[in-house]
């Protein structure tokens, strides 16, 4: 393993800038260069060492959902949920049409 980045050119690094649409500087250009090289690098060192035995992870902690079970609690009433509503029709709040649609 060379110690070295693989070499990635400035016209590879100006091609994907310009298919993410970014724009960058000379500098910026020789400065990724060298990161995505290394990152190369890093990635192949991984796959080296990722054999069939080796589980794929997402994440490096086991996770798991934490539900709470559902329990019925005191809820408004159709009345009370409408009380301070500006306006209402037909158990609703009652809204302006959007965009002026007609419903």
């Amino acid at each position: 393993m060379p110690d070295e980045p693989t070499p990635i050119s400035a016209e590879q690094v100006q091609h994907l800038a310009n298919l993410a649409r970014i724009a960058l500087t000379p500098a910026e250009i020789e400065h990724l260069a060298v990161e995505l090289g290394s990152i190369v690098d890093n990635v192949r060192k991984v796959t080296e060492v990722a054999t069939p035995d080796v589980p794929a992870t997402s994440h490096p902690i086991p996770l798991s959902n934490v539900f709470r079970p559902d329990e019925v609690g005191d809820v408004l009433t159709n009345e009370e949920a409408l009380s301070g509503a500006p306006d209402a029709a037909d158990g609703r709040f009652r809204v302006a049409a959007i965009l002026g649609e007609e419903q």
